[in-house]
């Protein structure tokens, strides 16, 4: 009952000033409301990094041609020439929990059909490639393992290139050509947008590795290998398996380099989202400074009132009240305008991320558990800074108070 009554005093207290309040509140509203508005922010492009990560596939290892440093000469991914199609071969038969296996060469060329022409990715690749990146076809069909050993002139094209060569028909049947090479355009890919690096995925052509190798590029060996594993579990294996028998393969002694990098789906994830959680971070405690100040806001309103409210908490005194009561009272006050600028902050930093969203056109994703700590927080804001003008306030000398003009 005792609680009820202290309560409804406080409540009173601050209806008495509602002016004050709110401009007291402000600050929590303030910082609640940027803490989720950047947090989300910061979420939003996580989760579209996480996507497109997706989009390689699922449980996919990616082997690289060269290494960072190999016997002294530091070079980077693609920077060696060592891998081949007997290895891509060897790893599909050898390598336990390997589903899927595409050899894959890398070229840029300048493609010509319907008297346009268009500069743009060809990618060598085997049939399992689609498998392994989980990408469908929107028309036609994949080329097969008989056009690889044929090294037919066979291609499946991208959204992209049907727009810039085929733009009032549909290319399925039709041939482009490559370097003056008819291919027959098989296929037609799904669009799946911008990758990682900010590409287009879509400006591409596919065509089996063999023709790519022997008609187009005339090069003998590998830019990389896809491989799928048959499941998350499996994919440490998966990689290990393959660093042995490369290493095996390519004759390389307890005291060398690696001539090959190999990186998991799980690692290219956590690499390409590395900027976006600092970034998050760095937006949530730049944000929460905004919360501190409020907090020294209320705690300097809370000592203003307990100073203009001395001779109140002297009467309060002297008709009974303990100093436990006056503590309740003032910490109620100060939790109250903490609480209810955290309610209101989460809506305006929810409103804030949508409109950005919609005007800016940023991704954002405001999660539960930012808007709950978030609240959580600003009671905690609270409490801390109203602890000591609350406790100021109870250990006042009723004489005193009553005195106090």
């Amino acid at each position: 009952m005792r609680i009820a009554a202290t309560l409804r005093m406080a409540l009173r207290a601050l209806r008495r000033n509602k002016m004050r309040s709110m401009l007291t509140a402000l600050g929590i509203i303030i910082g609640v409301g940027a803490v989720i508005a950047m947090v989300g922010i910061g979420n939003g492009a996580k989760s579209q990094v996480e996507a497109q990560i997706a989009s390689l596939g699922q449980n996919v290892v990616l082997v690289f041609a060269g290494n960072w440093s190999s016997g002294g000469v530091r070079s980077g991914w693609g920077g060696a020439g060592t891998m081949t199609v007997d290895d891509a071969l060897a790893i599909s038969r050898e390598v336990p929990g390997v589903i899927n296996v595409s050899p894959e060469v890398r070229d840029r060329q300048q493609i010509q059909a319907n008297g346009l022409n268009w500069n743009t990715q060809i990618l060598g690749e085997g049939p399992d490639y689609l498998d392994i990146r989980e990408w469908p076809l929107q028309d036609g069909a994949m080329f097969t393992d008989q056009d690889v050993r044929g090294t037919t002139k066979v291609c499946i094209v991208g959204k992209t290139i049907v727009t810039q060569l085929f733009p009032n028909e549909g290319p399925v049947g039709k041939s482009l050509r490559i370097r003056d090479i008819p291919f027959k355009v098989l296929g037609v890919l799904s669009p799946k947008g911008l990758s990682v690096m900010g590409s287009d995925q879509d400006d591409v052509v596919i065509i089996p590795y063999t023709s790519e190798m022997k008609r187009v590029s005339k090069r003998t060996n590998l830019s990389s290998i896809s491989v799928q594993s048959s499941s998350p579990e499996f994919s440490d294996i998966v990689q290990r398996g393959i660093s042995d028998l490369l290493r095996q393969r390519h004759r390389l002694g307890a005291n060398r380099d690696d001539d090959f990098t190999i990186r998991g789906q799980q690692e290219i994830a956590d690499a390409a989202t590395a900027t976006t959680r600092i970034m998050t971070v760095l937006l949530g405690a730049i944000a929460s400074v905004s919360l501190i100040v409020g907090g020294i806001g209320i705690m300097n309103i809370m000592l203003v009132s307990v100073t203009e409210r001395t001779r109140e908490i002297g009467i309060r005194m002297a008709v009974g009240a303990h100093g436990r009561d006056i503590l309740l009272q003032f910490l109620i006050e100060a939790i109250t305008l903490s609480s209810l600028g955290g309610v209101i902050g989460i809506v305006l930093g929810v409103g804030s991320a949508k409109l950005l969203s919609a005007i800016a056109g940023w991704p954002t994703l405001v999660s539960v558990t930012s808007v709950v700590l978030a609240f959580l927080f600003s009671a905690a804001v609270g409490v801390f800074f109203g602890f000591y003008p609350a406790r100021k306030a109870s250990n006042l000398d009723p004489i005193d108070a009553l005195r106090y003009e």
